[in-house]
């Protein structure tokens, strides 16, 4: 190497070092999970064929939950397709739910065998996953056996983990010692309304767990964390940066010599070098990152844009902006104006203005558009004022509920549905015999019924009505005639399941026909993809891939928009907001109208997430607090905002 190109190796470094100087351990972050998911199995078949040529067991400790599946399924291809055998592989589990049966539907158990071990030849002698089925008396000694069994191997070659939002790592939550062993423990609140959706509601969740200790994994001579998706960005963080803490057991991580964090771009997203990159390196900056990085700098030094000042920007990193473009004046007003284009009281566009600084076109003036609404009541919660607003203002809206939401009904409900309906048949003579019937099968199936077990059809169809009813009183609220409400029911959803069908053909068509129908100038869609169900990302794509494909044979798909949405579940960052529409008092209390025709889903719904908060509260809250970032800016005060981001099509 020549002393020029070494140079250059040790500048490299050096900027490598500044740029990840918040991280106190080492991180890789890949594009996506699936090309991750694929480096780890690489890295796991490594360590098996080095021990098989050594003669020796490999010994790796696993994970459960939906962050290893790719692992798994990478590691069957390439035991079935390059001959990657498992027989010299030895298994440690890191915990599972107590009690719990093995065949549950939730056992972990169950879970490593269908996505790993009933593929694979491994010997079943050498599987060891904590025992959920012992009596409390039998606990402690088997937890010390365990801890003995992975010794008599010589230790975990690889521990693998995921990281739960509490900070945990296996079931160690918060208040966990760093030497713990493996032992018994009682599960987080959070952990447990994140398991909910498995077990049918968190009432059904276990609250305690068996787990191998934080002691015990750092004994590992190699450690992976895993994690993927934006939602668990905000955890990683203060795992990666943080400072360490039993309040966030990940923490104590930074302590090994031999950890290494694998992430996606969207784990990795609030890392300081992703985030606020200005910090740690010079930036490209283009216009997306000088907006975030002025509203970042307004809140950081809590003065509206008008008033940073350029000591404001050299003191937080931001020099080189001042330098590339002139002076902080000049990028304040750019910003300023940037903000303020994006406020609009016409989202469908104003007829006659000029539209070159507005959000939407004023051309043509009445727009046909589809509000995709994934469950019965996202439209009415995320955009409910703009819904409102739209068909006040002349457009032609169509709302079309992409799923029956049938799952998300509680079975009390369906019993007070049909009493009514068989009252009501009673009070006009009608002969109701048969729904008697059902109403009687109904209650028998109900009081044997298991978490999370499939009801039978006609309750199905009930919470469905129930659902659909509710859907049809919120879109005639807010104005429209019942031939512009379209009731989907795409085909991946209806399962009867909280686990979902593949997306098909089917639903790709099905979305097809309806636009084809409609041909809208304007399409709004849910954006929300922290959505904890799934269902909008899923939703999403279809919507997508129906456009794409016919932007290849359609001319009006070129000229169509796409809006997206949130609210249910998050809103958009301020800097990512492209259209914001301010709503008045009024709107307000017409928008929590809407949301109210959906009774099923008031005051406590079978899938609330981790926000507690109501429906129509987290809505109305998560409105006014994008009005209050505006006009702490220094924009016009308004009662609330909803926001949408527009999809760009390549």
């Amino acid at each position: 190497m020549t002393t020029s190109m070494l140079a250059q190796s040790n500048i490299g470094r050096l900027n490598l070092l500044e740029e990840t100087r918040f991280e106190k351990l080492p991180v890789t972050v890949y594009p996506d999970q699936h090309v991750a998911s694929k480096i780890v199995a690489q890295r796991i078949a490594t360590i098996i064929r080095q021990k098989q040529k050594q003669g020796d067991f490999a010994v790796l400790g696993l994970a459960t939950g939906a962050t290893p599946v790719e692992v798994y399924a990478e590691l069957v291809r390439m035991h079935k397709e390059e001959n990657l055998s498992f027989q010299n592989v030895v298994t440690f589990n890191l915990d599972e739910y107590y009690p719990m049966q093995p065949d549950a539907a939730q056992s972990y158990w169950r879970f490593m065998n269908e996505q790993l071990f009933d593929h694979i030849d491994i010997d079943r002698k050498n599987v060891n996953i904590p025992d959920g089925t012992l009596d409390k008396s039998q606990i402690g000694s088997y937890c010390i056996a365990y801890e003995r069994k992975i010794e008599s191997y010589g230790g975990l070659d690889l521990q693998v983990l995921g990281i739960g939002r509490t900070g945990h790592i296996g079931f160690n939550e918060p208040g966990s010692a760093p030497n713990s062993g493996t032992r018994l423990v009682t599960l987080d609140d959070l952990t447990r309304r994140d398991a909910a959706r498995d077990f049918g509601g968190k009432a059904n969740v276990p609250t305690k767990a068996i787990t191998m200790g934080i002691g015990t994994i750092f004994k590992a001579r190699e450690i992976i964390l895993m994690a993927w998706s934006k939602k668990k960005a905000s955890i990683i963080k203060k795992a990666v940066e943080g400072e360490i803490s039993s309040d966030v057991p990940a923490t104590y991580l930074q302590l090994s010599p031999n950890v290494e964090f694998i992430l996606d771009t969207d784990a990795a997203s609030e890392l300081t070098r992703f985030n606020t990159p200005w910090l740690v390196k010079d930036c490209v900056w283009d216009e997306a990152l000088t907006k975030k990085a002025v509203i970042w700098l307004s809140r950081e030094v809590r003065k509206p844009v008008l008033k940073l000042t350029e000591e404001d920007y050299n003191n937080h990193g931001m020099a080189q902006l001042i330098v590339e473009r002139g002076s902080a004046y000049q990028i304040n007003i750019h910003i300023f104006n940037k903000l303020q284009h994006t406020i609009t009281g016409w989202p469908g566009g104003k007829p006659g203005a000029d539209d070159s600084q507005r959000p939407e076109r004023a051309e043509p003036a009445q727009k046909r558009v589809v509000i995709f609404s994934p469950h019965p009541d996202d439209d009415v919660i995320s955009m409910g004022g703009t819904f409102i607003r739209l068909v006040d203002q002349g457009h032609d809206v169509h709302v079309a509920y992409q799923t029956s939401g049938n799952t998300a009904v509680w079975d009390d409900d369906v019993l007070r549905y049909m009493e009514f309906a068989i009252d009501f048949a009673d009070s006009i003579g009608m002969e109701n015999k048969k729904l008697k019937k059902v109403y009687d099968d109904a209650r028998v199936f109900m009081e044997t019924k298991q978490p999370n077990q499939v009801d039978t059809l006609e309750i199905r169809n009930v919470k469905g009505f129930i659902r659909k009813t509710e859907a049809i009183a919120g879109a005639r609220y807010a104005g429209l005639e019942d031939d512009h409400i379209h009731f989907m029911a795409l085909p991946f959803y209806e399962t009867g399941k909280t686990k979902k069908n593949p997306v098909s053909d089917l639903d790709i068509q099905q979305t097809m026909d309806l636009l084809q129908k409609i041909k809208p100038h304007q399409i709004f869609a849910a954006g929300d993809f922290a959505d904890p169900n799934g269902t909008h990302i899923v939703c999403f794509k279809i919507i997508l891939e129906a456009l794409n494909r016919l932007r290849k044979t359609e001319s009006w798909p070129k000229d169509c928009w796409l809006w997206m949405y949130r609210g249910a579940w998050h809103e958009f960052e301020t800097h990512e907001i492209e259209m914001a529409v301010p709503l008045s008092p009024q709107e307000v209390e017409r928008k929590k109208n809407a949301i109210f025709k959906h009774q099923s889903q008031k005051d406590r719904p079978v899938f609330p997430g981790d926000d507690a908060r109501e429906f129509w509260v987290r809505a109305q809250e998560r409105n006014r607090e994008t009005a209050q970032n505006y006009d702490q800016l220094g924009l016009a005060n308004y009662e609330a905002m909803e926001a949408f981001v527009r999809w760009k099509f390549d």
